[in-house]
């Protein structure tokens, strides 16, 4: 050790390699990362079905950017619905709220009496009952007022205050005029259940197709008994950027058997990847009305993720016309999943899983070479201000700024699965000593007093 402090060639050598070891061995794999350019300062980097493989946090939390001495630098993951790292566009939507429909009644029971401003903001809204069973509907259907978005809605997200359970699914129209109207394809419900402690939230309502645009949209829930009380609507827009093209996972399933004698398909998915979109792929003609179910482990119960819906195909594969993938409420990386039918299956379902890969945004801190690292039960990539960096360079900038591109490169090994064990408790050495001691001062104290009993004599008579 001496020789080291004497030879400060050798300490500048050992000091990286050490710290290099230390880093890395809490992963399973590494990446080198190969960087577009050399002097961009920050870079992204588009996760590939290798990275989503080998991650083992359902949160992403086991991913990370080191540089070449092991040293992790300010790293994020984006989501898809954040091309080139740039914020969601979200907008908050005014709202009145509007008399339910009568229960199995075909029309309205009201109409809508508005005022306009000249470019298309509604100034004010009422609700004129047309029938004497309508006058006291609760006031539970919502117009919302899309005028000034410029781009197709792709999510609504609504907010209310928690309280009695909640279990309502909605029907989503629009108009232009207030007066046409037509319905949206949408899926999700609203729901906040509680349980032991514990809260279910979906406060999502997801367009199946690429976005949906109108001036004015109209919520009504389908059971007005069961609907929220609003207090806030949330719009998440479409940008303009290319979308992602949707990768897919094809898997084969098992038949099981259910207790109520029907059939069920069980799957299971080899990666975290955030799924939002399902389909099923059978051979021949065929129309079936599917639900899909997933799950995390095996010790969980079934989550409901999509239907039911109906999946077909007329004229043979590749020739005749088949459903589209159907649209999950929200991204899902569960590893389990299900499909259960309502009739009789002609074979054996391949299940299609849908996803748009996530991008990896890293700060060229330190020196390079970079590599990213992934797989681990016991690390954790740290909190970073990248979002917030990312803003203020688009302000400095320009709005088409944007980092680097940086490319994946062949994976290398690690510390393999053993970097996946959940790391030992500590041990409290301190404690255990401290009560050894008191167990062995008892101890002495009771051998003590026992020989002072033994030997004393008895009183004379």
């Amino acid at each position: 050790m001496k020789r080291c402090v004497r030879n400060g060639v050798l300490i500048a050598a050992a000091v990286p390699l050490l710290a290099l070891a230390g880093a890395r061995e809490d992963y399973a794999r590494q990446w080198p990362l190969n960087l577009g350019r050399d002097d961009a300062g920050a870079y992204r980097v588009v996760l590939d079905d290798s990275v989503y493989r080998q991650i083992h946090s359902a949160q992403l939390r086991d991913i990370d950017v080191l540089d070449g001495s092991g040293v992790p630098v300010p790293t994020a993951v984006f989501t898809p619905e954040q091309p080139l790292a740039r914020a969601p566009q979200r907008a908050q939507l005014p709202w009145f709220a509007l008399p339910a429909s009568p229960s199995g009644s075909s029309t309205q029971g009201w109409e809508l009496v508005s005022e306009i401003e000249t470019d298309g903001r509604l100034r004010r809204v009422e609700a004129r009952s047309t029938g004497s069973d309508t006058s006291k509907l609760p006031q539970t259907s919502l117009l919302l007022d899309a005028s000034k978005l410029r781009s197709p809605i792709l999510a609504l997200e609504l907010e209310w205050a928690p309280g009695a359970a909640l279990d309502a699914a909605y029907t989503v129209e629009g108009s232009d005029n207030l007066d046409q109207w037509r319905t949206f394809a949408s899926s999700g419900r609203l729901v906040d259940l509680q349980r032991g402690g514990q809260r279910l939230v979906q406060r999502r309502i997801v367009f199946d197709s690429m976005g949906e645009q109108a001036r004015y949209l109209r919520l009504t829930p389908q059971d007005p008994k069961s609907a929220a009380q609003i207090s806030a609507v949330t719009a998440e827009l479409a940008t303009t950027a290319a979308s992602a093209p949707l990768q897919w996972r094809e898997l084969k399933g098992q038949r099981v058997e259910q207790r109520d004698g029907s059939v069920a398909f069980e799957y299971r998915l080899d990666g975290r990847f955030p799924i939002q979109q399902a389909d099923v792929a059978l051979p021949g003609n065929h129309a079936l009305e599917w639900r899909l179910d997933s799950r995390d482990d095996a010790e969980q119960g079934w989550r409901p993720q999509a239907g039911p819906w109906m999946a077909y195909q007329v004229g043979g594969q590749g020739k005749g016309d088949r459903s589209a993938a159907r649209q999950l409420g929200d991204t899902t990386r569960d590893r389990l999943w299900r499909l259960r039918a309502n009739g009789a299956v002609p074979g054996e379902p391949v299940l299609r899983l849908g996803y748009r890969p996530e991008v990896v945004v890293f700060l060229a801190q330190g020196a390079p070479p970079y590599a990213l690292v992934a797989g681990s039960g016991r690390a954790a990539r740290a909190e970073s201000p990248l979002a917030h960096l990312i803003e203020a360079l688009r302000k400095s900038r320009g709005q088409d700024w944007q980092p680097s591109d940086a490319s994946l490169g062949a994976s290398a090994p690690l510390a393999g699965d053993a970097a996946l064990a959940a790391p030992e408790p500590k041990r409290d050495w301190r404690s255990w000593v401290l009560w050894a001691v008191l167990v062995v001062g008892a101890l002495l104290v009771a051998g003590f007093a026992f020989n002072v009993l033994r030997t004393s004599k008895p009183p004379a008579g």
